[in-house]
């Protein structure tokens, strides 16, 4: 979703292509325990920083921690990882590198010391960005050194929740650059389970989160509008309903049409009401080459004229629901990863 500063010119275009701007600097190869440890031609000052830049949004009943065992849960099953104890001493000692595959904005490193540390606290992690920095394909951001079979078990389950925040922050930033001075909210089109991972993962990548469920604002829909009997019943509803329960939060409704945006002003003028957003749905019109038109959604901001915050809903549930996976790797030999990477056009 947009949401408008008030007055607002709105001018966009509806596609746009992250970039980051590219890094020289490289490294020499360096050798541990007789393997190599590769020249990244793409590489950052190797200063370990603290990768907790974002802290994650705030829920009643959320727990991150909870998640995070449930994930190595359903990968250890009942007995495990059986490929580990079959070819690794249990005592084995290694370094894994973090390498980017492609470019995009890094999300999800201060969750991945989470689990790291679930796994085993005697792991050392050590990064070289933080979420919400640029990373390059090729680029090697962090290491993890530690036991093995704890590395292996905590690999895939890091990789998963980085490589889909990092998607979500990075289409959130070419989002959010490309609608500025607009900012970016997400909805709740969140993975069952992930809402908090996923709405952390918007304000990593420059976006601002909506409410975070059911519970924290009153958010009046088109099937709300249906049911109650119209823009007004349903406007009349929540205040009696807000000022009985005697609440303090957000009220939102849906408008449709520039007849339902001309409803609910009327009624605000008119009554006193405790709405303090209204949402411009579907007002963008798609055009060829990926332009739009947006009269419809510059009317309908016309006619609010600052009088409540505006949204514009286009398509941005798609930051959530319908992620691109950033890719990232975990490797020990970082020398054979990069020359696959190569030759696969990876790295």
């Amino acid at each position: 979703m947009l949401k408008y500063p008030s007055p607002v010119a709105i001018s966009y275009r509806k596609s746009s292509i992250f970039h980051c701007p590219s890094p020289s600097r490289s490294l020499p190869i360096r050798r541990r325990g007789g393997i190599a440890m590769t020249s990244l031609t793409k590489e950052v000052p190797r200063i370990a920083v603290d990768p907790m830049v974002v802290a994650p949004p705030s829920h009643p009943t959320y727990d991150l921690k909870a998640v995070i065992r449930l994930a190595l849960s359903e990968d250890a099953g009942d007995r495990g990882d059986v490929t580990c104890l079959a070819t690794i001493p249990i005592t084995e000692k290694v370094e894994a590198h973090f390498l980017a595959k492609e470019d995009g904005i890094v999300a999800g490193i201060a969750l991945a010391d989470m689990i790291f540390k679930e796994v085993d606290p005697s792991l050392k992690v050590e990064w070289y960005a933080r979420d919400g920095d640029c990373i390059h394909k090729g680029l090697q951001f962090g290491r993890v050194q530690g036991g093995a079979h704890s590395i292996l078990i905590a690999e895939r389950i890091v990789l998963n929740f980085m490589q889909r925040m990092s998607g979500i922050a990075t289409h959130t930033k070419a989002m959010a650059d490309a609608a500025s001075p607009a900012c970016i909210l997400e909805t709740r089109k969140t993975a069952p389970g992930l809402r908090l991972v996923d709405k952390w993962a918007v304000l990593i990548g420059g976006g601002k989160n909506h409410r975070m469920g059911l519970f924290d604002m009153v958010m009046i829909k088109d099937n709300h509008i249906s049911i109650a009997g119209g823009v007004a019943s349903a406007l009349r509803s929540v205040d009696e309903y807000i000022e009985s329960n005697k609440l303090q939060m957000g009220v939102e409704i849906e408008t449709r049409t520039i007849e339902e945006v001309n409803e609910v002003l009327n009624y605000a003028t008119q009554m006193k009401s405790s709405l303090t957003r209204i949402m411009l749905d579907n007002m963008v019109i798609p055009l060829p080459d990926d332009d739009v038109d947006v009269s419809m959604l510059k009317e309908a901001v016309d006619l609010i004229n600052g009088g409540f915050e505006t949204e514009g809903q286009d398509n941005y549930g798609a930051l959530t629901h319908s992620v691109k996976a950033l890719d990232i790797s975990l490797k020990i030999d970082t020398e054979l990863a990069l020359a696959v990477g190569r030759r696969t056009k990876r790295a």
